[in-house]
């Protein structure tokens, strides 16, 4: 049986299916309805972009630009023309003020014009621009058109629509290079080549950075937005996420963990209201809890490996400049004679496990002596105990040698060998909990400056808890220099929070300002208007952005990325979500 060749040529393909004319002000093609606007004229000075206001609108529209390069020698001609016989015109008295301002005017254009191509090497251009419209529905297209009429006006530019020419307007804005004859002579204006930068096209105010993880959609323009947080051009890498309890900020940190697992980051999270568990479960991380029931610990006294660099030096005194922020929040505030007598008996109790100010004290046989060769708190405990000045510690330290916080008397038994590891601190109880999150913290920042090479992120959920006014200036200052620092080791800090006041109560906010500042992403979900307003007082919020964030739905998000402001509408799969959302069931069910 012979088969015979198809019809359809590649042409019918794309031929719409039916066109309606019968309407002046429209065409109707394929169930759309297109209306066209003309660029007639401009401000006579020009500094901004004359597209961006209408590129980052979310109205569809087609923009066509045409520029024509005229003759330079024959353009200079007719304006010398032009410019003698207007001299001319301007010597008689004859004429009224008005023709002789409008003399005047175009006079003085013609000599700017013809300098500028005769000394500054310019061209000139003819240009046209067109803007074509269209809707499912007349109602929109009418509401779209003046809508588009308002904002070029704005820019300085005035409109004419396309009446009776809707068709010409149409085919010269498709891609096919044809600029209608019809429509050209009321579109033409001059313009030099310096003024055609206030035409270029390709601007939008959201962000694609090309090897960046997707965020979501632009509010505005639906354009997509991808960051690269350990992109070169930003600052640093560091994040801050505050919002209001459902408005999203658990979901993105969640989601941001999801992408970043799947490009190999190594990841920590300090997980202080057991929302991240079941999610490194599903991601095949490791899940290090602390707490009465656990039986997981972390020796608070253990000096790890990679707490100093490769070729560095100090393992002890870095050790002990940590532990006083951690006793700092056991013991409260330490005056300056009260933290060197700490610091005289923890060199005591390192030196009774033979560890001293030299390093190779710290190695046997040219390996690192093992967790079981380190001291832990009830060597401590036990120091204290022989010197009457530091009973007043021993006493404080009771409840986490032989009471009920004893889980932090024992040698670290886990191992922190996996790309994601979760610390969960939740069964620590409010008033406890900023121990664990600060021993965790210790640790992590340790697994960041082991290796510069490797992509990795530290994420301190509620950290309100460290740099807050129930936590202190130690700890405040140990979190402050990671957010300053972490850049270098190849870092990057994610703080999350709802209580926007809790991160500037302590110091006068000095710490909170300093981690934002710190952080060249900031992720502002949804706030209510008390902490919209303490956090003006620190961030260079404008008054449109402050109604923007107290009217965010959910999901949707102020950004600040480097100098860009952009409203983000945070965008997910459905496996993404499926993942999410079956690990925040589990939580629910455990």
């Amino acid at each position: 049986m012979e088969i015979e060749k198809g019809f359809f040529s590649d042409v019918d393909r794309i031929t719409p299916s039916y066109i309606n004319f019968k309407n002046p002000k429209y065409l109707e093609i394929d169930n759309l309805f297109y209306a066209g606007l003309i660029v007639v004229n401009y401000y006579r000075e020009q500094t901004d972009l004359l597209l961006k206001s209408l590129i980052e609108t979310d109205i569809n529209m087609v923009i066509s630009i045409f520029y024509e390069k005229k003759d330079p020698y024959k353009t200079i001609k007719e304006l010398t023309y032009h410019i003698g016989n207007v001299g001319v015109e301007l010597k008689e008295n004859n004429k009224n003020r008005q023709d002789i301002d409008i003399a005047a005017f175009t006079y003085n254009d013609a000599k700017y014009i013809r300098k500028e191509i005769q000394i500054n090497n310019e061209d000139i251009y003819n240009l046209f621009i067109y803007i074509n419209i269209f809707s499912e529905e007349i109602k929109k297209l009418e509401y779209f058109l003046n809508k588009i009429e308002g904002i070029t006006q704005s820019k300085g530019m005035q409109t004419r629509r396309a009446n009776f020419r809707e068709e010409e307007l149409y085919l010269s804005t498709l891609p096919f290079m044809d600029n209608r004859k019809e429509i050209k002579n009321i579109a033409r204006r001059n313009i030099l080549t310096s003024g055609l930068l206030a035409t270029y096209p390709f601007i939008s105010s959201s962000l694609f950075d090309e090897d960046g993880i997707f965020i979501g959609t632009n509010i505005y323009n639906n354009s997509l937005v991808f960051i690269d947080r350990y992109k070169n051009k930003y600052k640093n890498a560091n994040i801050c996420i505050f919002g209001t309890s459902g408005a999203g900020k658990s979901f993105y940190s969640k989601l941001l963990i999801l992408r970043y697992k799947l490009i190999g980051i190594k990841q920590y999270i300090i997980d202080p209201d057991r929302e991240y568990n079941n999610l490194c479960k599903m991601l095949n991380g490791t899940e290090i809890k602390i707490g009465p029931t656990s039986n997981t610990y972390i020796n608070v006294l253990e000096i790890r490996k990679e707490s100093i660099e490769d070729g560095e030096n100090g393992y002890l005194a870095t050790k002990i400049g940590r532990l006083i922020g951690f006793f700092n929040l056991i013991f409260g505030e330490l005056n300056e004679e009260e933290k060197a007598l700490v610091e005289e008996k923890l060199i005591k109790t390192y030196k009774n496990k033979g560890i001293t100010f030299d390093d190779k004290s710290l190695f046997e046989n040219g390996s690192f002596k093992n967790e079981n060769d380190m001291p832990i708190l009830e060597d401590l405990y036990e120091v204290f105990e022989k010197d009457k000045k530091t009973k007043k510690f021993q006493l404080k330290l009771l409840p986490f040698v032989k009471g009920s916080l004893k889980f932090f008397n024992n040698y670290t038994n886990v191992k922190l060998d996996n790309d994601l590891i979760v610390a969960d601190v939740y069964d620590l109880g409010e008033d406890n909990l900023k121990y664990g999150m600060y021993l965790f913290t210790d640790i992590f920042w340790d697994k960041i400056k082991e290796n510069r090479e490797d992509k990795k992120a530290i994420y301190l959920d509620e950290i309100w808890r460290l740099i807050g006014v129930t936590s202190n200036k130690e700890v405040a200052s140990f979190i402050y220099k990671i957010f300053k620092t972490i850049r270098k080791y190849g870092g990057s800090s994610i703080a999350i929070t709802q209580d926007i006041s809790d991160i500037f109560s302590l110091d006068g906010g000095t710490y909170g300002k300093s981690i934002l500042n710190n952080s060249s992403i900031k992720t502002f979900f949804s706030l209510e208007e008390e902490n919209i307003k303490i956090l003006s007082e620190f961030t260079n919020l404008t008054e449109k952005e402050k109604v923007e964030i107290k009217s965010l739905k959910r999901g949707e998000a102020l950004t600040f990325v480097g100098n860009d402001h952009i409203l983000v509408k945070i965008e997910s799969s459905k496996e993404e979500r499926d993942i999410i959302d079956n690990s925040k069931n589990r939580e629910r069910s455990n």
